[in-house]
């Protein structure tokens, strides 16, 4: 890790060079399976220091190993300048850590409510009487969970659990805080509320916190992160400085014959990405004119319309070192021929007025949509807004209370029979069978949809030819890597050639080249095939590949469109996305608070906020943060993001909402 320390050493202040954790050599074996191998890192005083990497690269390792409860098998771990190798060791470490380990609320007790478990980890945790009190407030304050005190936490949502459990991990205000993928399986705006009670700990307090995030898009709100992968550390470093480890631009475009651009596009390029309607490329140049010339070039007589070339994302420069570690792979050279697609004419999903109530509440409330064959339709929304209530009703295992549907022909409310044999279903846990090898999962499918021997030979040759599966027919299920047993998963979901495809978040966890390899095979059913697509996800990044979009808030679509005209919506109302850097941005989100920018977030060491009069609000921003004694490095427009997108429109419905109860009370 030695050459990074240097030049963000220089831009900290002293108190920042106290190390609080310093892990040599690390390894953890379980049985023969090294999990982790050889990892070093340093975390010092009052940063937030990012774990990043999917499921499997070791990182929920380390951090048990961090905070005293993972014993492990060779190299130092070192936390407050006590060598941890044993447990009266970690137990003079722990009064000064808060833990939160992964899974949404694991660490909570289901039958207590909000304010008992609290409590009860703050009795543990030997916090004084008359300091509690004000503790509790302020961090119910913080999460937004003080109207839901008595609520028992089994009937919180995911991204309520998640909140409470910080709650109780930071209830006895530790030095360290160690958050193993707190954001996994929450909605958008409970992860944007996590990240300011984090810099609002941090700068208040000065905590500091070693987080854990399978989320690439994260990445550039820490102050510094190492990316983990198969047990090693790739990388390590400041966000710029692992992005000026891969030179180059992204060019993002449109072209006529998608599927025909992308084969040529990879013929040159090895990160070639369809998203939407738009295709999405990385150069190895960093000049932007060569770089469009670049795809000019490879696209030959096909010509791109809406141009744009950016910087790299983190996950562009992620990807390109993962790359170099592999041999280039060419998804669309395995694929079948198919002699006869889905017909593209009509409807595949239609749901009209959908309404479904459970006793008092109304979880569903006068939803309408409609997906047409060939096209990937995203459903978004926060962690109970009603968006798997209305996959069970399309589906047929619920019923509605009011409002009608169809479903690849069929009445959902007659035929649920006719529509499970019309539609694959891919939940997020895969819903495979790991003592069973590849083929035997995919035979067996077959068999539950009464396919015949000719038809199952048929679609199992299709299956590993579109899967990309050749090579691990004979393999255990259970031993496959991530991203292979999801592509198995979506074989399995497709075998009896279903019309249309549900996807429950379907890539939790897998790795940036499998989340593509995914959406690359996504995009050739929904284009080659004629599948209809509705899939719900988390990742905001991966609703870019929709063609559309609906936003569920509380039951209702709130916002529906393609992921263009959803940013454009906000753009009109909010107007555009401008990025600060400071030399103090905590103290900087306070200021441009009070001057009246209330959409003012903190992404790591930057911050941002919405200008609807770019120039005079720029010069207002600025303004306020320069007469308050920072100093303002720059500040420059940024693009969009789906995630700015829906944290903007539920939190302006979440203020009309309070604003209605507020007036009621009146």
């Amino acid at each position: 890790m030695g050459a990074e320390h240097s030049s963000q050493h220089s831009a900290l202040s002293p108190q920042h060079l106290d190390t609080v954790v310093q892990v040599s050599g690390f390894v953890k074996r379980y049985k023969k399976h090294v999990a982790v191998d050889g990892v070093d890192l340093t975390v010092h005083k009052g940063e937030i220091y990012g774990l990043i990497g999917p499921d499997g690269s070791g990182k929920s390792s380390l951090m048990k190993a961090i905070a005293g409860v993972l014993t492990y098998d060779g190299g130092v771990v070192e936390v407050f300048e006590t060598r941890v190798d044993s447990e009266r060791a970690a137990e003079r470490i722990k009064p000064r850590i808060g833990f939160l380990p992964q899974g949404l609320g694991l660490n909570l007790y289901p039958e207590l409510s909000v304010e008992e478990n609290i409590d009860f980890f703050a009795d543990l945790r030997l916090v004084p009487d008359d300091e509690l009190a004000e503790r509790k407030a302020g961090l119910l304050a913080m999460t937004r969970l003080e109207r839901f005190r008595d609520r028992p936490m089994k009937n919180l949502s995911g991204g309520m659990k998640q909140k409470l459990g910080l709650i109780c991990a930071l209830i006895h205000e530790p030095e360290l805080a160690v958050l193993d993928e707190p954001t996994t399986g929450v909605d958008p705006v409970s992860r944007r509320d996590f990240w300011s009670i984090l810099a609002k700990l941090m700068q208040e307090k000065g905590m500091t916190a070693l987080v854990s995030t399978a989320y690439m898009d994260e990445a550039e709100r820490f102050h510094r992160l190492s990316f983990l992968s198969d047990g090693k550390v790739l990388t390590s470093g400041t966000p710029t400085e692992v992005r000026a480890l891969v030179p180059g631009s992204v060019v993002t475009f449109e072209a006529t014959s998608q599927l025909k651009a992308i084969d040529r596009l990879k013929k040159s390029f090895r990160q070639v990405e369809s998203l939407g309607s738009s295709l999405h490329v990385f150069t190895d140049t960093d000049n932007r004119s060569t770089a469009r010339r670049q795809i000019e070039v490879a696209l030959g007589e096909l010509t791109p319309s809406a141009v744009r070339v950016d910087d790299p994302e983190l996950e562009d420069v992620f990807v390109a070192l993962l790359l170099r570690k592999t041999e280039p792979t060419d998804l669309s050279a395995s694929q079948p021929n198919r002699a006869v697609a889905h017909n593209r004419d009509g409807l595949a999903i239609e749901a009209d007025a959908l309404i479904r109530d459970f006793g008092s509440f109304r979880a569903v409330d006068q939803v309408s949509f409609q997906v047409k064959q060939g096209e990937i339709f995203g459903l978004l929304g926060a962690n109970g807004a009603g968006k798997t209530t209305v996959i069970k009703m399309l589906n047929g295992i619920l019923l509605p209370t009011e409002g009608t549907g169809r479903v690849a022909g069929a009445d959902m409310r007659t035929a649920a029979g006719s529509i499970k044999e019309r539609i694959g279903y891919m939940s997020q846990a895969f819903s495979l069978y790991l003592d069973l090898t590849v083929e035997e999962n995919i035979r067996l499918f077959g068999g539950i949809y009464g396919l015949n021997r000719r038809a199952m030979a048929e679609r199992y040759e299709w299956i590993v030819a579109m899967a990309g599966l050749s090579g691990y027919e004979s393999s255990l299920t259970s031993r496959l890597p991530m991203g292979v047993r999801q592509r198995l998963a979506l074989g399995c979901a497709l075998v009896h050639d279903p019309r249309v495809l549900f996807l429950d978040e379907p890539t939790s966890g897998v790795d940036p080249i499998g989340r593509r390899r995914f959406w690359e095979m996504l995009t050739r059913l929904a284009r080659e095939e004629g599948v209809a697509i509705l899939i719900t996800t988390h990742h905001m990044s991966e609703a870019e590949h929709c063609d559309k979009l609906a936003l569920m808030y509380a039951g209702k679509i709130v916002a529906e469109g393609s992921p263009a005209d959803m940013k454009s919506q906000v753009e009109t109302a909010a107007g555009r996305l401008f990025e600060v850097v400071t030399d103090q941005p905590g103290k900087a989100l306070v200021y441009l608070q009070q001057a009246g920018f209330r959409g003012a977030a903190l992404f790591g060491t930057k911050l941002h906020f919405f200008c609807r009069d770019p120039d005079r609000d720029k010069t207002c921003a600025c303004r306020a943060l320069e007469e308050s004694g920072l100093s303002v490095i720059s500040v420059n427009e940024r693009p969009l993001s789906l995630e700015d997108v829906f944290v903007y429109q539920v939190m302006a419905l979440e203020q009309a909402g309070e604003r209605t109860d507020q007036e009621a009370v009146a």
